[in-house]
């Protein structure tokens, strides 16, 4: 695709950032929005004085007015921990309803692309394993799990709408657990939690007898499946993630190995509506993306433990 303008809401977030150096390594022109809920300044400062980037500081539950062309939106902006979003239960509802509906407004008024972030969430404590796009989940909407749970499966029935009914050219991709450098230490999810918690001595929380398991996608992978189906003629949904499934025990044990911490686990009390397992069938991303995630395990931790050990690099 030649180059274009794109804008990526929650881009001062974890991924959102990632994303925007995608885009740009790819030649576009990116515009970032983020009012740093849960993002940080410090994900984009790498690209201060950049020729091609801007950053503006908006809340996208409001209306965003940008003159000129844009053809593309990837909407990232929401809170994503389950720290973050027990914590803001409200803003993940609205910007999951009301911004991924701005966005979409402002993708059929500019005719531009629309790449929705979904989660895996949207299958709950799922009673089928691994996950395939066509199933439909098992979710607790009254749970406190299902303000993010129900804004992401919302957000996936307006997009679909708004393709349908106005022929906006909607991109709907499933993310499952990803990991990597700028991810915040205190967001409740594990790698984060487990890293900061080895690197500084501390406990490591482990939540149940540690049995459930997560796969986890190293964020390069991670950009490379969500760019490529941006950029494909598939509506999806598409699941993207890594298939390779990982107990949160033996995640925490390699993160102990592989800092040389001396570390040892803390056992706590399983989460209300904590998903048993979580493992994408990614079927429909070889076939149709052509892309599946390269980057190993351990490789991926170790860059991120690197990241941790100094943030600044």
């Amino acid at each position: 695709m030649k180059a274009g303008v794109f804008l990526v809401t929650g881009g001062a977030g974890f991924l959102g950032s990632h994303l925007c150096d995608g885009l740009l390594a790819r030649g576009h022109r990116v515009i970032a929005a983020d009012n740093f809920l849960t993002g940080s300044p410090a994900n984009l400062a790498h690209l201060a004085g950049h020729p091609r980037f801007r950053f503006i500081k908006h809340d996208v539950t409001q209306d965003l007015y940008l003159p000129g062309p844009l053809d593309g939106i990837l909407h990232f902006a929401s809170p994503a921990s389950p720290r973050d979003y027990l914590e803001f239960p409200i803003q993940t509802l609205k910007v999951g309803a009301l911004g991924t509906h701005k966005m979409l407004g402002l993708a059929k008024a500019k005719k531009a692309r629309f790449l929705l972030a979904s989660t895996s969430e949207v299958y709950g404590d799922p009673q089928v394993h691994p996950q395939r796009e066509d199933y439909w989940g098992h979710v607790n909407p009254v749970g406190p799990r299902g303000v993010y749970d129900e804004a992401k499966r919302f957000a996936e029935a307006i997009a679909m709408a708004y393709h349908r009914t106005h022929g906006v050219a909607a991109r709907i991709a499933r993310i499952f657990n990803t990991f990597g450098p700028r991810m915040r230490k205190k967001d409740g999810r594990a790698v984060p939690e487990f890293i900061d918690a080895a690197l500084n001595g501390k406990s490591l929380p482990i939540f149940g007898k540690g049995r459930q398991t997560r796969s986890l996608c190293y964020v390069d992978d991670e950009v490379d499946g969500l760019l490529r189906l941006l950029f494909s003629r598939h509506v999806g949904p598409i699941n993207i993630g890594n298939p390779r499934e990982n107990t949160i025990l033996d995640i925490a044990r390699l993160i102990v190995k592989l800092t040389g911490s001396r570390s040892r686990l803390r056992f706590k009390p399983l989460p209300v509506d904590d998903p048993k397992v979580r493992q994408p069938d990614i079927a429909l991303a070889r076939q149709l993306l052509k892309w599946t995630p390269r980057v190993p395990l351990q490789t991926g931790l170790e860059r991120t433990i690197a990241w941790f050990q100094d943030p600044g690099r």
